[in-house]
């Protein structure tokens, strides 16, 4: 047995799909894949709370239940268990290839941290989650191409507490909404014992290529400069000592009806206000406040599966994002209940101006370069899932997870979202950032949480 700070390896174990199910199989990639190349990789962690676990039930029950359904979900989604191809020149696009016998790393292990202090929504030091989420493999590089995993995965176990699912993807392997299905997959068949149901009820990945565009895919795949990648890429790793802190900011809906009210009020020509603009509004003006940065950026992602023409199927495996929504805003401007409003105007301009440009929401990218100009921010906050995944949903047998994180937000300052746990229509939010300013951007959104509230029960 290994051992390294709070955690024990109980067993490493290599998952494939059932024999002679997949055969070798080959997935293109295009330019909405290319775009993740040498960016660092997606770290999700599940904890569940099973009060009475013991050693024994993890290691002769779960561990073979999860490796069990786990092969039989590579089956319909053979990716996973697949490899990045990336070729030193853009005359061969990167690709995803399976070969029969290919795998997927699975490591159990055990772990004396407090499962109660990691599951809060109060602050928590960073660092004690790097543990609980599972590295990449080594990437195998040859003079022909670099050849990289894609998926892995960590089960831990707190005795009589609970266990945490860490599972880490390349992005270039899929999204969010990829994701899901996947583990929508894995749990159906975890708690049925087979795929009947999955089959019969489930929604399978569709694999056919259908987004072509050989100018985009130049220009991403110029941006990823593979002439170098093979002599430059490692597996990107979370590590300490850190001083920031993660915390999770709850809003309910109460109040994200009230902020989508007030906004509409201020700005009754600003033709589009959701769920999703304001929350983004409000933590973006609430960290506007803690910081003393002059300019900042706040940017997300639009899911492009239903709005390219003509639509693809939602159930298209690999990337279908987009980051064209982005705004740009001087720090003194977004402070205050006048700084929540006018966050919003911004974000909310931005989306529409996305969905309603005449080249759709994909069109020619004029540079990667999109942030210089002659005020060059020093504060770009980036979200990380959306309150449409479900990802509380993710039940393997022992119930909804009792916390979930996005655990790879700590590599470039983004937010997380997602729906909350016992009300989907109330909003999760995960932040990091350094102790001192975590403190003050919780008084700051508790207060503005409570003028919202109080707000409310004045009207009642």
């Amino acid at each position: 047995m290994a051992s390294f700070q709070h955690l024990t390896v109980l067993e490493e174990s290599q998952v494939s799909p059932p024999v002679a199910t997949v055969g070798d199989r080959l997935l293109s990639l295009t330019f909405f894949d290319f775009m993740w190349l040498r960016l660092p990789p997606i770290h999700l962690l599940f904890f569940y709370e099973l009060s009475n676990i013991t050693q024994t039930q993890f290691t002769e029950t779960i561990s073979p239940n999860l490796k069990h359904s786990l092969s039989i979900t590579l089956q319909h989604f053979f990716p996973f268990a697949g490899k990045l191809f990336v070729y030193p020149t853009s005359t061969q696009k990167p690709e995803i290839r399976y070969v029969e016998g290919d795998s997927v790393t699975v490591t159990f292990t055990g772990c004396n941290l407090d499962f109660n202090e990691l599951t809060g929504n109060h602050p928590r030091d960073c660092e004690m989650f790097y543990n609980l989420v599972p590295l990449l493999g080594q990437a195998d590089k040859t003079s022909d191409s670099t050849k990289i995993p894609v998926f892995s995965v960590q089960v831990t176990l707190f005795p009589n507490s609970g266990i945490s699912i860490g599972m880490t993807n390349h992005h270039c392997l899929c999204d969010a909404s990829m994701n899901i299905l996947f583990l929508k997959a894995w749990t159906s068949i975890a708690r049925f014992g087979s795929d009947k149901s999955l089959l019969a009820n489930g929604t399978l990945p569709f694999y056919g290529r259908v987004i072509k565009n050989a100018k985009l895919d130049e220009n991403y795949l110029k941006f990823a400069n593979l002439e170098s990648f093979k002599e430059e890429y490692q597996p990107s790793k979370l590590y300490g000592p850190t001083d920031k802190v993660r915390a999770t900011f709850i809003l309910p809906w109460l109040v994200l009806n009230r902020m989508k009210t007030l906004v509409s009020t201020q700005l009754p020509t600003l033709a589009y206000v959701s769920s999703f603009t304001v929350a983004c509004a409000y933590i973006w003006s609430c960290i506007a406040n803690t910081c003393k940065e002059e300019l900042q950026v706040f940017r997300f992602l639009i899911d492009c599966r239903a709005r390219m023409n003509p639509a693809i199927p939602a159930a298209y495996f690999g990337n279908c994002v987009i980051g064209g929504c982005k705004a740009t805003e001087n720090t003194t401007l977004l402070t205050g209940r006048e700084g929540f409003v006018t966050a919003a105007k911004l974000l909310g301009e931005s989306v529409h101006r996305m969905l309603t440009d005449k080249d759709g929401v994909v069109k020619e990218i004029e540079s990667f370069e999109d942030l210089s100009s002659n005020r060059i921010p020093t504060t770009i906050i980036g979200v990380s899932g959306t309150q449409k995944i479900k990802f509380y949903d993710t039940d393997f047998g022992w119930g909804k997870p009792k916390k979930f994180e996005i655990v790879s937000i700590d590599y470039n300052g983004s937010i997380s979202m997602t729906a909350c746990r016992e009300n989907d229509q109330d909003m999760e939010i995960g932040v990091c950032l350094p102790t001192t300013e975590m403190e003050s951007l919780i008084r700051i959104f508790e207060k503005g949480l409570e003028a919202y509230i109080d707000f409310e029960c004045r009207r009642l």
